[in-house]
């Protein structure tokens, strides 16, 4: 049985009201012009690639995303209708590798201004356990196309193997790293530009303050889990790879990079060892899963629990309206957890 389908229709349809106001925003203010005709019709795969086309779209844009509000991305079935809605659209804005169903029917679509985030900024694979501890944090590697100079990530570019239930292949969860996804904001501005040129002098400003903003955030993490008491946090889905690797933090996912692996008895024991040495307080769940392996193991190791958000989703369950807010109570929660002054 699936958890993640079991979210009450309550619950998702006051996120609907939720993730859609700032569409509604634009729509209405264009009312005289005949609501959504003069837009560029753009659709988002899931709720990061929407915020973005959002945020830096503005006034110019109708967005539609392929995932409502509640529905774990990583089972969306995408519907007849949802894929006659792709064809139709002006610009196609997904990450490839975290909903096969949507890379598909993005495939054979045939729309012209199809942009993969994963292209935007670098890849790199983490499997369960993800240190940073010989990173440079600091705000030079945001210009770089790539890493603080770590050549063992460097084969894996952009176009190889984004397969997200593999622990081969490349970590899809670049949303979650600041920096990085300022970099696939850059990428998305300047497709915007050239996908409606009329426009592009507003899309290049709100992808200016967008960054910006981004940057103030990656200034909050880093000041906030400068001098934590443990570096370890355990996960039930290992999503926060970069944000560990940015900040100096170590991951321990109970499960692998697949949201719906069931942890094995071999690596629950080996999270009660890595718990007790490295002094860890608190098993993190997420929003739109289920709490039961983060509580059972908990309960075992005598740990916490707290909820580390992916991002993947905003319903009315989430610590935050947006993106921004969200990863404000993710730090939060981290420097909770972590013992950060």
């Amino acid at each position: 049985m699936n958890v993640r389908r079991l979210i009450p229709t309550t619950a998702a349809a006051g996120a609907v009201v939720l993730g859609l106001t700032a569409l509604s925003a634009c729509s209405t203010s264009d009312a005289a012009d005949g609501g959504n005709g003069d837009k560029l019709k753009v659709t988002a795969s899931f709720y990061p690639m929407q915020f973005l086309a959002e945020k830096i779209g503005g006034e110019h844009v109708a967005v539609t995303s392929l995932t409502k509000p509640g529905v774990e991305p990583h089972d969306l079935e995408l519907t007849p209708r949802q894929i006659g809605s792709i064809s139709e659209s002006d610009y196609v804005l997904y990450l490839k590798g975290i909903q096969p169903a949507v890379d598909d029917a993005i495939k054979q679509s045939g729309v012209k201004n199809t942009v993969d985030a994963a292209t935007l900024t670098t890849l790199e694979n983490h499997g369960s356990e993800v240190s940073g501890h010989d990173h440079d944090h600091g705000h030079e590697g945001e210009e770089e196309h790539g890493h603080e100079g770590e050549e063992a990530h460097e084969e894996h570019s952009e176009g190889d193997g984004h397969n997200h239930g593999e622990e081969g292949g490349a970590d899809p969860h670049v949303w979650l790293d600041p920096v990085k996804y300022a970099e696939v904001a850059k990428g998305v501005g300047k497709s915007l530009e050239k996908a409606d040129p009329d426009h592009a002098a507003d899309y290049k400003k709100n992808t200016d303050a967008l960054v910006a903003e981004l940057g103030e955030l990656n200034t909050a993490y880093e000041t906030g889990l400068k001098n934590p008491s443990t570096r370890t946090f355990i996960t039930t889905h290992s999503a926060f790879g970069y944000l560990a690797e940015r900040y100096g933090l170590t991951q321990q996912g109970i499960a692998g990079i697949d949201p719906e692996a069931e942890p094995s008895p071999a690596r629950i024991q080996e999270i009660h060892t890595i718990a007790e040495k490295e002094k860890a307080t608190t098993v993190f769940f997420e929003t739109l899963a289920s709490d039961k392996t983060a509580k059972t193991l908990a309960k075992d190791t005598g740990l916490k629990t707290g909820v580390l958000d992916p991002l993947e989703g905003i319903t009315e369950k989430s610590q935050g309206a947006d993106y921004i807010e969200v990863m404000e109570s993710n730090l939060a929660a981290l420097q909770k957890a972590l013992g950060a002054k």
